[in-house]
């Protein structure tokens, strides 16, 4: 290959990199600003195919999806001068495309380092101004949204930063607080089982009483009525007595009489020692 062919062929592959370098793309998931030897001179290009001077502009891209930043367990002090290890997230996206490359560079942990800081300190100054349960229950929600349009604020100023959402993954108690608690549940818990134990044996010791009131009253009342049917039932049979032994006085006063010898001599031993003209031997006597 001679001289002029050379020369053709270097010339040809520089012209061929100048155009290829001078075109570029930038995609629906990113956000991209053109420098110019380090200055941005084009912010915030929009998707699709764009053109830049070769050697003098360069491209910089970033991912425009939302991102998601974990930020470390941190103990916190709590009104009650409690402490609490919150875990929480931040997320996040790029808003501002030229002011994000110059306070970050474009630098996604650059970006988590000024910006974690930031939801650690709001964290901060909002769990300091609530109690325990407010935190974890009761003004969780509304604490997230404070602290997420606080952060907002100063990373959309300083940052280009769009901060969505802060939200707390898991709140736990330090060791030294979490037996506190167990015990202080457990004597509370004890407390209430005693509690319902003496209400329990309060109500079998009512209710035994009563059941006994019961039992005596309706034993009582069986037994006057057991009284009166009897009652009822020996005047009916002394009446059905006196109704039959009327049509034949003889033989009543005879049937009385056995009665007598009956209870008298129930026994083999029995003696009884009386005249023989008594009015008891009467019947013994007839023949």
């Amino acid at each position: 290959m001679g001289p002029r062919s050379t020369t053709a062929l270097t010339v040809t592959l520089f012209l061929l990199f100048l155009v290829n370098s001078a075109f570029y793309t930038v995609q629906a998931t990113e956000r991209a600003v053109l420098l110019r030897f380090g200055e941005v001179v084009e912010a915030d290009l929009k998707p699709g195919l764009h053109f830049k001077v070769p050697l003098m502009n360069e491209v910089r891209r970033f991912d425009a999806r939302l991102q998601v930043s974990d930020a470390e367990r941190t103990e916190f002090l709590t009104k009650e001068s409690k402490f609490l290890i919150i875990d929480a997230y931040v997320i996040w996206r790029v808003d501002d495309v030229k002011r994000f490359f110059t306070a970050t560079g474009g630098m996604t942990r650059e970006a988590e380092a000024r910006l974690l800081p930031l939801v650690r300190d709001g964290l901060k100054n909002r769990v300091s101004e609530r109690t325990v349960h407010e935190v974890v229950a009761g003004q969780r929600e509304q604490l997230m949204q404070d602290l997420t349009k606080a952060v907002n604020v100063v990373a959309s100023r300083e940052f280009g930063i769009q901060v969505i959402d802060v939200r707390v993954k898991r709140v736990d108690f330090p060791g030294s607080t979490v037996e506190s608690i167990y015990n202080r549940m457990r004597t509370e818990r004890e407390r209430e089982a005693r509690e319902h134990r003496s209400q329990g044996t309060e109500m079998s010791d009512r209710i035994k009483s009563e059941a006994d009131r019961q039992q005596r009253v309706i034993l009582a009342e069986a037994y006057r009525q057991s009284e009166v049917l009897r009652g009822q039932g020996d005047a009916e049979a002394a009446g059905i007595a006196r109704k039959s032994f009327g049509q034949d006085a003889e033989f009543y006063r005879f049937y009385r009489s056995l009665q007598a010898y009956r209870q008298t001599f129930n026994k083999p031993g029995d003696v009884m020692v009386l005249k023989g003209d008594n009015e008891f031997l009467r019947y013994m006597k007839q023949k």
